[in-house]
């Protein structure tokens, strides 16, 4: 009786994912292996081509470029989130819900919204030029707007909340004993951190890190925005070959690697945790 009655409260989530996931993923599958017409549209003739393709040269850089931008959002995400949830977490208990609503305050406004935003403070006639000058500075500034480390920031100003709440997760679960143990056995406090807290809280930060790589590598508003078209990530290449080129079947199997590719990384992440758990679990008793 529970096994049906779970079983009907979880069919509607399952029958949205199915429909509106699931299916559109198996619709893409099935367009990379037919070719593009010749004025575009469709043929449907059963071909390897658009697969091959993705692993030419040129797109294979593409690739790459943005795994590298993706990874280094990422990091430095991991990096700020990590140092921003660890205060959050050693706040006091009444105090830690207003900073985690400050945290993911951004979240409120729209994300196009927020990455104009910094157009706004990244241009030549900016905010911060505008600090600059007002503080003496009278050199050229350097190019920051449509660069690549304005992509990185943008990314990184946009997914930081992500990693701020799956690191506060494990560190606001942490039983403070553990630190007082490890400086009564005459530990320091970056000893402790290292060696105590980090390892222990480390899941909740890559898994962090692990949404803010997926999240970046296939984004194609936030090169677009800041980048200002100077280079190509992943994303805004897909873009084009739907709207642009009108090659829905390389468009297609470009879609499918990138998939494939936040699959290997979700799943890998998730056995990850899990192996973590179950370690931490299997320790407990012998510790006791």
């Amino acid at each position: 009786m529970q096994d049906r009655k779970s079983l009907v409260l979880v069919a509607p989530a399952f029958a949205w994912l199915t429909a509106f996931m699931v299916v559109p993923c198996l619709l893409i599958l099935a367009l990379a292996f037919f070719r593009r017409g010749i004025y575009g549209g469709i043929e449907y003739d059963i071909t390897f081509e658009n697969f091959a393709m993705v692993l030419d040269p040129l797109y294979a850089r593409i690739f790459l470029k943005s795994a590298w931008i993706a990874g280094l959002a990422a990091l430095i995400a991991a990096v700020l989130g990590y140092a921003a949830a660890y205060a959050i977490a050693s706040m006091p208990r009444h105090r830690q819900p207003a900073l985690l609503f400050f945290a993911i305050l951004p979240f409120w406004s729209n994300y196009l919204v927020r990455t104009y935003a910094w157009i706004v403070l990244l241009n030549r006639e900016g905010l911060i030029v505008g600090i600059a000058r007002a503080l003496g500075f009278s050199g050229e500034m350097p190019q920051m707007l449509y660069t690549e480390g304005a992509v990185v920031l943008g990314l990184v100003y946009n997914y930081l909340p992500f990693v701020i709440l799956a690191a506060y997760a494990p560190l606001s679960r942490l039983n403070p004993e553990i630190s007082e143990a490890s400086r009564d056995l005459g530990a320091g406090r970056w000893t402790t951190f290292r060696r105590v807290i980090l390892p222990i809280t480390l899941p909740g930060v890559a898994t962090g890190f692990v949404f803010v790589f997926v999240l970046s590598i296939g984004n194609f508003v936030t090169p677009a925005l800041l980048g200002g078209g100077q280079f190509q990530m992943i994303g805004n290449l897909v873009y084009d070959q739907f709207l642009s080129a009108n090659d829905w079947p390389f468009g297609s199997a470009l879609s499918m690697v990138l998939i494939a590719v936040m699959l290997v990384l979700l799943t890998a992440q998730t056995f990850a945790n899990e192996r973590a758990s179950t370690g931490r679990q299997s320790a407990e008793p012998a510790d006791g």
